[in-house]
């Protein structure tokens, strides 16, 4: 049976039913998978309040010719004509006064980002153990911790490793 969990689109039961049943199939081409459906997908499934990028184009914007504007990416897409804009760099207020920086790609690069990210993870879902939760679709922190107190309460524990990943980052700058 199929894991599905979260959005993971049935556009590509095909390719996740053949990921799932050969673990060491390659596959070398799936760029034809990137078609006018998937990319409006992705349109459709982006946040409609998010920032622009260095190109100030907003959701709505975009959206107002959403059908001729994806078709024109989906060519250049096709054709090797396309390429991702700079980010738009913005910093953000920390609860400690600080910075924090943020980049925000062009409202495209989030179309193609979105719809490469379906259909990669239409591939590579089908590796991950159940007990996998980092950065996967349909996975919240909460369940990771559900998890975590699961196994605690099961299985005998010898250690646990608590890392300030901050810290070491900034000594090994």
């Amino acid at each position: 049976m199929l894991r599905n969990r979260g959005n993971m689109s049935t556009k590509y039961i095909r390719i996740t039913e053949l990921a799932k049943e050969d673990k060491e199939r390659k596959f070398f081409s799936i760029a034809h998978f990137l078609t006018e459906e998937a990319l409006q997908e992705a349109f459709e499934s982006l946040r409609k309040d998010a920032k622009a990028g260095v190109d100030g184009v907003t959701h709505t914007e975009y959206g107002r010719e959403a059908k001729e504007n994806i078709l024109k990416l989906l060519d250049r897409v096709k054709n090797g004509q396309y390429r991702a804009q700079p980010l738009r760099r913005i910093y953000i207020a920390k609860e400690d006064g600080r910075q924090r920086p943020i980049s925000i790609p062009s409202l495209e690069d989030k179309i193609v980002q979105k719809a490469v990210v379906e259909l990669l993870n239409s591939i590579y879902e089908q590796d991950f153990l159940e007990c996998s939760h980092g950065f996967r679709p349909g996975r919240s922190s909460q369940e990771a911790l559900d998890e975590v107190g699961r196994i605690i309460c099961r299985r005998p524990i010898a250690y646990v490793l608590e890392a300030d990943i901050r810290s070491y980052m900034a000594a090994h700058k």
